[in-house]
């Protein structure tokens, strides 16, 4: 009897980004890149749920632990700060009204290293309940994978039927 080979997480993340428009692909991408970049010890908590695709960002495998997520939907992406209400915002550039996260719009991959952004990146981190450990090896994990999920493309345009009155023959 033949084994099947487990998919691995990285293969199952391409997967998932695949789902979407080609242009929001390519955005999650080069946004998970920077975040990458920006953030080397941090673990990639996966998650394909219902509603959204998303990444969390944390400096341990604790999902509770997490600082920031990536939540990628049909008509865009956004960066969660998951303890956003207690940064402080002067620019008053992060959204939502909860007890605890914020969030920004992320029209392309470059605004994330807008001094803005950056400056509420390193509170975040500075604030972060856990600190990141250099020394940390950071993993890819799938967390959840929905069975039932929302569509990850926008839906195309409904055509109208036309009120225009015809002419008798």
């Amino acid at each position: 009897m033949a084994s099947v080979k487990p998919i691995s997480p990285a293969t199952q993340l391409a997967a998932f980004i695949a789902k979407f428009t080609p242009e929001n692909a390519a955005l999650i991408k080069a946004l998970r890149t920077r975040l990458r970049r920006r953030l080397p010890h941090a673990h990639e908590l996966v998650y394909d749920n219902y509603n959204f695709f998303v990444i969390g960002y944390g400096p341990t495998e604790r999902p509770s632990e997490a600082v920031f997520s990536l939540a990628a939907h049909a008509r865009g992406v956004t960066l969660c700060f998951l303890h956003g209400a207690k940064l402080p915002d002067p620019k008053k550039i992060l959204r939502g009204s909860g007890n605890q996260v914020r969030n920004i719009r992320l029209p392309d991959a470059a605004i994330i290293t807008h001094p803005d952004i950056e400056s509420l990146i390193a509170a975040a981190i500075a604030h972060a309940p856990v600190p990141f450990d250099p020394s940390t090896r950071p993993r890819l994990i799938i967390r959840s994978i929905s069975a039932k999920q929302r569509p990850r493309r926008p839906a195309p345009p409904v055509a109208r039927k036309s009120k225009a009155k015809h002419p008798k023959s």
